[in-house]
């Protein structure tokens, strides 16, 4: 029985769960919380130039992550092939349907209000930019913790499988979490739309091995609804 999904493209692995390279506890101990400590940086330098600001909240997480992997980008990092591009843009696609059927269900139902998109008031040309950057920051958000969690539950349970299935459901639960505002969305919406959304990107992962994947589908999705802000629409 494979030990791969039949979705997965076999030729490639996930890095680091089976020692494939092997990271220490100190390297987990620091990759682990340069995830908070990257949100710190960017809550401060935003302040006074949010292109900065996502551009220290990526290199906070990746320059640790490269370190420790030897900067060895094609652990985690390929030139995207055609229909890996088709695939980030069908997963694009896919996103904003699901939270558009979502969304209007959530309302309907419970008169809940969902966030897709960012605010009117604070998205501009500065902010539409930055996406370049805070976007391949949070895809790494949830690559490292993903790692992570695959690595601690492989090491007990020897299920390739079962590790990928508990922690992309830890990672999509924290997720949504970190979009969790008490006084401008639901905790239901925000679970349900950032947390369970993120699959579509998470998929996109799993599927080719590949970040620029998952990445340019969140790319696309954030880059579309920030324009329609800028614009107006």
């Amino acid at each position: 029985m494979s030990e791969y999904f039949k979705f997965e493209n076999n030729k490639r692995d996930f890095p680091y769960y089976k020692h494939n390279p092997e990271l220490s506890k100190t390297a987990w101990f620091v990759l682990l919380l340069m995830v908070p400590v990257s949100f710190l940086v960017y809550t401060l330098l935003s302040e006074k130039s949010e292109i900065i600001g996502s551009l220290a909240f990526c290199l906070v997480l990746l320059i640790p992550l490269m370190y420790y992997s030897k900067w060895d980008f094609s652990l985690m990092f390929y030139k995207p092939t055609k229909s890996e591009i088709k695939l980030a843009f069908l997963l694009f696609i896919g996103y904003l349907i699901y939270a558009t059927v979502v969304g209007e269900i959530l309302e309907l139902l419970i008169h809940t209000p969902s966030v897709v998109g960012g605010d009117s008031a604070v998205v501009n040309l500065e902010t539409f930019s930055s996406l370049i950057f805070s976007m391949m920051a949070e895809e790494l958000v949830k690559f490292i913790p993903f790692m992570f969690f695959m690595r601690f539950i492989f090491k007990y349970s020897h299920n390739r499988k079962l590790s990928v299935i508990i922690s992309m459901i830890i990672v999509l639960i924290f997720f949504g979490l970190l979009h969790y505002d008490p006084a401008t969305t639901s905790l239901i919406s925000i679970l349900l739309i950032q947390g369970l959304g993120s699959i579509f990107e998470l998929y996109g992962y799993i599927k080719t091995k590949n970040i620029l994947v998952s990445y340019l589908s969140h790319l696309l999705t954030d880059g579309v609804i920030f324009l329609l802000i800028l614009i107006g629409v």
